[in-house]
């Protein structure tokens, strides 16, 4: 199911548990959605489920730089309101990568394109992020390749 369809079929299931925190995520993953949408091929367009799942990593960056935040101001109450948003958004994105398959895609790529150091950084991670296709945290990425690049 597209991820358009699946978000509306949620936002119908959380309206009917009264669920506030899963309906308000929703409601604001929807609107980001199509507001990238609308950018990108005006207004009648649709988004791809590739192209929705960046929207949703980067709604998802949003609310961790708010919990760092949050936990250096003082406020946890806030911090907890955000790792909830935090569980709802990580429903939509598909299984993570593991840390050996990661590390195998990481290395192939290096190889490929036969990066030697970290000036080669940029292709790599182009490479990488197209490979990986939003199964694997960007910074995540970008430790292992720094790793192996010197």
């Amino acid at each position: 199911m597209p991820i358009a369809q699946q978000l509306t079929e949620d936002m119908k299931t959380a309206m009917k548990a009264k669920d506030t925190v899963t309906l308000n995520v929703v409601r604001g993953l929807k609107s980001a959605i199509k507001y990238a949408a609308i950018e990108k091929f005006g207004a009648e367009g649709e988004l791809e489920d590739t192209d929705a799942i960046a929207v949703i990593r980067k709604e998802l960056k949003k609310r961790q730089d708010s919990v760092a935040s949050y936990e250096a101001g003082g406020r946890p109450d806030l911090a907890e309101t955000e790792k909830a948003e935090i569980a709802v958004l990580e429903k939509y994105l598909p299984a993570a990568m593991s840390a050996d398959e990661m590390e195998k895609l990481v290395n192939s790529v290096i190889l490929e394109l036969g990066a030697t150091s970290k000036k080669d950084m940029g292709a790599v991670m182009k490479l990488l992020g197209e490979r990986a296709a939003g199964r694997a945290d960007n910074r995540a990425l970008s430790a292992e390749v720094a790793k192996r690049l010197q």
